[in-house]
């Protein structure tokens, strides 16, 4: 299967033929772009997915589409997250508890790119606590709720490549802030987290992986102004000697298909604990001129249990 996916696959290609019904899904991120994408998909093959976002009704517009299309007892139920508060996160994962169904997959899609230098509803580094911290707090919340068999999904970025986490100084509070940097780190945590759910929990049946769902031009990148991205062209081109090579979009349901096939389609030991790209699990890549692949320091598992451990002290909960 993995043989005949690739860059231009989109989700409902990756899903073709596949029967979701009795099957739930949590998806973060469900108010715009790939969030959207990823539950009609679901939903049109029977799912009952969980869309966890911050602006209720600007997912129920946003969302429409995902009940139009729902199908063969498929839907959409909406429920308040702020990712950027974790007594909204803890908020989250208490009614989801209280609820106490099990979920099949969950995909970690929300997140926030390039922001301005600010600090989270708890003085976490913008970018660090929101795509970080709070899916890490929730998914914890909620791993009782994860059936034997079940996956996490957690949307990183190659832009993990910009940089490794900084355990020392993860708010920037001592080193000069930069957009880019920040989101680096943000997403090699993504990456991190994966690798030590993975490992604590595959004993039970329960695994997780991490991936990139391409370059695709959603809310994502709302604070990219032209500046931003001047400066980000200048820092790669640096790094490029022969120049940067031509920037090729997805489309959205392009950047859907990755998810839904490390979920779903793709076989548990083959994703579990990896990164993955383009429907395909990633090579080891820490040439700094490549554009694919993931960084080795991604997925060090020592690195990964150290970035746990550190998570764990500035949330104030152990797990």
């Amino acid at each position: 299967m993995a043989e005949i996916f690739g860059f231009e696959t989109t989700a409902d290609q990756v899903l073709e033929g596949v029967d979701l019904a009795g099957k739930r899904i949590l998806v973060t991120g469900v108010s715009a772009g790939l969030g959207v994408e990823t539950a009609r998909v679901l939903a049109a093959r029977g799912a009952q997915v969980v869309g966890a976002v911050r602006d209720l009704e600007k997912a129920r517009r946003a969302a429409a589409v995902v009940s139009t299309e729902a199908a063969n007892g498929g839907g959409l139920e909406l429920m308040e997250l702020d990712l950027a508060s974790l007594a909204s996160v803890r908020a989250c994962a208490d009614a989801l508890l209280a609820k106490g169904k099990p979920f099949d997959v969950v995909i970690a899609n929300a997140g926030v790119m390039a922001c301005p230098q600010g600090t989270t509803a708890d003085s976490f580094e913008t970018q660090f606590g929101t795509n970080h911290l709070g899916h890490f707090v929730l998914v914890n919340r909620i791993a009782s709720l994860l059936r034997p068999g079940s996956r996490l999904v957690n949307l990183s970025s190659a832009a993990h490549r910009f940089a490794d986490v900084d355990l020392d100084d993860p708010n920037f509070e001592r080193t000069p802030y930069s957009e880019f940097t920040a989101y680096g780190r943000s997403k090699t945590a993504n990456i991190l987290f994966a690798v030590e759910f993975d490992r604590r929990h595959k004993q039970k049946g329960v695994r997780a992986t991490a991936l990139h769902p391409g370059g695709i031009q959603t809310e994502l990148s709302r604070h990219m102004t032209p500046e931003i991205r001047q400066r980000l062209m200048d820092s790669l081109s640096a790094s490029m000697p022969g120049g940067l090579p031509a920037m090729k979009y997805k489309t959205v349901p392009q950047g859907s298909a990755t998810s839904v096939w490390a979920g779903i389609v793709a076989p548990a030991e083959l994703v579990g604990g990896r990164y993955c790209e383009d429907c395909h699990v990633a090579e080891l890549a820490d040439d700094p001129t490549t554009f694919s692949g993931v960084r080795s320091y991604a997925l060090n598992p020592d690195r990964a249990k150290a970035l746990w451990a550190k998570s764990e002290e500035m949330v104030g909960e152990r797990f």
